[in-house]
């Protein structure tokens, strides 16, 4: 019994010709390398929110940092 997933459902509910054609016939769509170029742009665009994130929440830990440094030294 042939596994489907819930991907494969999305694509059938978006076009069940497509579907059939990459599960039944066995065809690829065309755009695979457009397709792989754009999750890898996604994969490096999610890396860089996360590092934006990251120095963020450093940036704040170095202002409540300073402030609490001119704070203590008056």
């Amino acid at each position: 019994m042939d596994i489907i997933r819930a991907s494969e459902l999305g694509e059938y509910y978006y076009c069940a010709r497509a579907w059939w054609l990459r599960r039944v016939a066995g065809r690829e769509p065309d755009g695979a390398e457009r397709r792989t170029a754009g999750t890898a742009s996604h994969a490096l665009h999610g890396r860089l929110v996360a590092t934006s994130q990251r120095l963020l929440w450093i940036g704040l830990g170095l202002f409540v940092g300073g402030i609490g440094l001119v704070i203590w030294a008056s």
